[in-house]
């Protein structure tokens, strides 16, 4: 590739300075030092072979294929046998359409992470200010040390039906969380993670344990039905599935990864491939587990009864031991991925937020606040677990719950700053992408709102209200272009030569970094999307508040 290495954010003095940055950790800047490759920052020229381009792609392997199949957590893998054991292979088709919302979400933090060179908490909280910062960060902060809490609840539901008991697999758990994160290398952290998702391909033989039926499971993924009919419940497990594939700490987390990694723009085309194949990895995952699901309700005549994870597996074990032993492993290894990811999301943005040292490449004593923010966290959701008459289930039901009311919210944040031109320069989102995301925050808003009626309201009619707010959606859409459009309108050119116009050169956009941020144009929003804002402020007090009023009363029950 004829473009240069040198990456404009350097500021090690060992390396000539480029124009500045906002970078705001050193160890941000220097080589590519992924778990399958190295690439050097003085490396200038590199020729354009197959056989480069597979070295480079396996390199830069790595955040794309983390974030997506720690999506396929405890409480993905609790959702999707659900799917499988009450509706069998009727569910399929979801899992194929969720396959471009999260190539589009992801795809947009990672040029945001690449060109920036900082995370996604520091932009909303710069570009935004601080209240709208408190209301993105601090939810994520405590919805991540929720969900948190439920992979550990996957953990003990693993051990229990393995034998081992929780006061044992519990701490030994946090103990190999903890260990593969402060080892103060990025290279060997990442090892550690691509080591786990080898685990997971122990969904294979499970699959094929499991008698699947390889021509209805075909025809199940290309047309969409529900079997039994479209119920409440159907309607809620939809949502449950949504929720738990498309999470907002996968936003938080990947574009971190990607500073932290030190990927710039150079390498989007790589990252971009990396994530697209660890979208199809998921969507697998999951189907193989759906089909799993299926294989339980058949075997066992359990059709509907889906209670737990673990129960599950226990089901499985009685018909064969071999396979509910794989389930176990299985969703015990889905658990600590997922912990592992949605933590180390949190002290991303911890890092970002007070402007402290956040790098994996930096050695304990070099960030202790970085490595004690994420060791408090798994202490502290490892302790609570282990409390006898610990409110699980209300955790279990609250994380879902504030997903869905926080997942529009961090989608129209990301859209927002991929249409800032201050911030991405050539690489602002193109109109036909905005068309598209905009399609997908309407229909995130339209799940949001059933779901966070449905948990205060439980006895309302979800098709009866999911019909007639189907009409929303479009309106939802239809709004949420024109504010993109507006906001980006609206925003002044930046302060970039001129060849960085529509016809830019790959070579030129490859070179380009966002300089640092007090050096920007402050945001001006325009009416529609200060209005806009406004509603969606609205929404989320209202959410909040209902959402705490809810769990205070199934407290005291």
């Amino acid at each position: 590739m004829a473009v240069t290495a040198l990456d404009p954010g350097t500021v090690d003095a060992a390396i000539p300075a480029p124009p500045r940055t906002a970078v705001l950790d050193s160890a941000h800047v220097g080589d590519i030092e992924g778990a399958l490759g190295r690439i050097s920052i003085t490396d200038i020229e590199r020729p354009r072979t197959l056989r480069v381009r597979l070295a480079t792609l396996l390199a830069i392997i790595g955040p794309g294929l983390i974030v997506m199949v720690g999506d396929n957590d405890a409480g993905g893998v609790a959702t999707y046998v659900q799917a499988g054991q009450n509706y069998g292979y009727s569910l399929l088709w979801v899992l194929l359409l969720l396959i471009p919302v999260l190539i589009v979400n992801q795809e947009m933090v990672v040029r945001l992470g690449a060109v920036t060179g900082v995370g996604h908490a520091r932009l909303i909280n710069e570009r935004f200010g601080r209240g709208w910062g408190a209301f993105s960060v601090g939810d994520l902060f405590l919805l991540n040390f929720l969900t948190l809490v439920t992979e550990f609840i996957g953990i003990t539901l693993a051990a229990d039906c393995m034998g081992i008991p929780r006061s044992i697999v519990v701490p030994f758990a946090a103990i190999t969380l903890i260990a593969i994160m402060t080892t103060g290398s990025f290279r060997r952290w990442e090892r550690a993670m691509l080591v786990f998702i080898a685990i997971t391909l122990l969904q294979i033989p499970m699959l094929l344990m499991s008698h699947p039926d390889w021509g209805n499971a075909a025809k199940s993924f290309v047309t969409p039905r529900i079997n039994g009919g479209v119920t409440s419940d159907a309607v809620l497990l939809i949502i449950a599935i949504v929720g738990t594939t498309v999470a907002p700490w996968q936003l938080f987390f990947q574009q971190s990864n990607v500073v932290d990694k030190r990927i710039t723009p150079r390498f989007i085309s790589y990252e971009r491939a990396d994530t697209t194949l660890g979208a199809f990895v998921v969507a697998l995952g999951a189907a193989a587990l759906m089909m799993t699901g299926d294989w339980a309700a058949r075997a066992t005549h359990s059709r509907g009864g889906f209670v737990d994870a673990g129960t599950l597996a226990h089901l499985l074990g009685q018909h064969n031991p071999i396979l509910g032993s794989v389930f176990a492993i299985v969703l015990l290894n889905a658990s600590i991925i997922g912990a592992a990811a949605v933590t180390l999301s949190t002290s991303y943005a911890f890092g970002d937020v007070f402007g402290t040292k956040h790098s994996l490449h930096r050695s304990f004593a070099d960030a202790k606040p970085f490595y004690l923010s994420y060791t408090a966290m798994v202490v502290a959701a490892a302790v609570i677990v282990l409390i006898p008459g610990a409110p699980l289930g209300l955790i279990t039901t609250g994380v879902q719950a504030l997903a869905g009311l926080l997942l529009p919210s961090a989608t129209v944040f990301l859209l927002l700053l991929c249409n800032d031109r201050e911030v991405l320069g050539p690489w602002v989102n193109r109109p036909w992408l905005n068309a598209v995301a905009g399609v997908i925050v309407g229909a995130l808003l339209l799940l949001s709102g059933i779901l966070m009626a449905t948990t205060i309201f439980p006895k309302l009619d979800v098709v009866s209200i999911a019909r007639h707010l189907t009409v929303g959606l479009v309106v939802c859409a239809a709004v949420t272009f024109l504010v993109l459009r507006s906001f980006g309108g609206a925003r002044p050119k930046p302060l970039i030569p001129h060849r960085f116009s529509r016809g830019t050169a790959a070579t030129d956009r490859a070179t380009w970094r966002m300089p640092p941020l007090i050096l920007l144009e402050p945001v001006t929003w325009s009416l529609g999307t200060r209005l806009g804002m406004l509603a969606l402020r609205g929404y989320l007090i209202v959410g909040a508040i209902l959402l705490g009023v809810k769990a205070v009363l199934i407290g005291s029950s």
